[in-house]
């Protein structure tokens, strides 16, 4: 089985009206990655991914560069408890 992990990351740069969400939902799916995307007030976007930790660590790698039309400038990432969100069935845009 599995450990799973969960991740929060903080993405900064040019990541609202790009795609990124879009993009990054479809790379978690590939993935086998459940979370979350969603834009900040501050024009960022923020990533929950909880999955095995070769498919979040792939997912991380992924948001340093996200899609063609996104510039990333700044990835934070924070760890998360996976028990608290092992109640996501799969990987949503909001």
């Amino acid at each position: 089985m599995v450990e799973k992990i969960c991740r929060r990351y903080t993405v900064s740069g040019r990541v609202q009206g790009v795609f990124f969400r879009a993009s990054t939902a479809s790379m978690a799916h590939r993935l086998g990655v459940k979370g979350r995307a969603s834009n900040t007030s501050d024009g960022k976007v923020v990533v929950l991914a909880l999955g095995g930790a070769q498919a979040v660590e792939q997912l991380g790698e992924w948001l340093r560069q996200g899609p063609p039309s996104a510039r990333v400038d700044e990835v934070q990432v924070s760890e998360e408890q996976a028990q608290d969100w092992a109640h996501l069935a799969d990987f949503r845009t909001a």
